[in-house]
């Protein structure tokens, strides 16, 4: 079953975003006030909608509530943001994905519930689309040729396993360029977590439950691995 989007805002970030997850498969829905900016996406998406997200019964009449997620691009007025976040909360739908300009508008965003916000500045929406499609991915970086950098949790079959165990660059083409892992040290009485940064892996190094990979390969390849190894 298709994971199913709803993007509302569709300036430069919500419209990578709206693209980004429609060409990797999903179910989109783009909505915006602006007629022109919902043109461009119409032929990238599965629906495009000039609609005021702050009506709420506009949005219960194209079954937001049916989403698996909503992603609040919205730029241009941060009040607007918050109307149509809290209208989406009253729907019920089950995760929230908000924009925050400003540090005043993520520590209000957080004082609402909202646990997930992201700052264009620094969060390209393609980085974005790649995090909401895997969950498992932390980071990405999209590479020319179809290759990708991206920072991983430890899928669970790979748990305790040697990195000549999974062999990697034999059964999915790609390779790891570092591991991340977390210990914990006493500072001042208390155990504070600490991660530390393996740089060049040996193959008898066994990968341990939080773990991050650092791996490079082609998108279709780093995937597959995803996918064969988080069941």
């Amino acid at each position: 079953m298709k994971s199913r989007f709803v993007v509302i805002g569709l300036g430069r970030f919500g419209s990578a975003v709206a693209k980004t997850l429609a060409e990797k498969g999903a179910e989109v829905m783009a909505i915006d006030q602006n007629e022109e900016a919902v043109s461009l996406l119409a032929d990238h998406v599965a629906l495009a909608v000039t609609m005021d997200a702050a009506d709420i019964k506009a949005l219960r009449s194209h079954n937001i509530d049916e989403m698996d997620a909503a992603i609040v691009a919205i730029g241009t007025s941060f009040e607007s943001e918050l109307l149509v976040i809290v209208n989406l909360m009253d729907l019920g739908v089950p995760r929230i994905i908000a924009r925050a300009m400003t540090q005043t508008q993520r520590a209000i965003l957080e004082k609402i519930g909202i646990k997930e916000i992201v700052s264009p500045e620094t969060e390209v929406g393609v980085n974005l689309a790649e995090r909401l499609m895997n969950p498992g991915i932390k980071s990405y970086l999209q590479l020319p040729d179809e290759y990708e950098i991206v920072e991983i949790d430890i899928p669970e079959n790979c748990q305790l396993r040697s990195l000549a165990d999974i062999d990697l660059r034999k059964r999915y083409n790609i390779n790891l360029i570092a591991l991340k892992r977390k210990n914990y040290k006493n500072v001042n009485g208390e155990s504070v977590e600490v991660e530390h940064l393996i740089g060049v892996p040996g193959p008898d190094l066994k990968l341990q439950s939080g773990d991050t990979m650092i791996i490079i390969g082609k998108e279709k390849d780093v995937n597959r691995f995803i996918e064969v190894n988080q069941r």
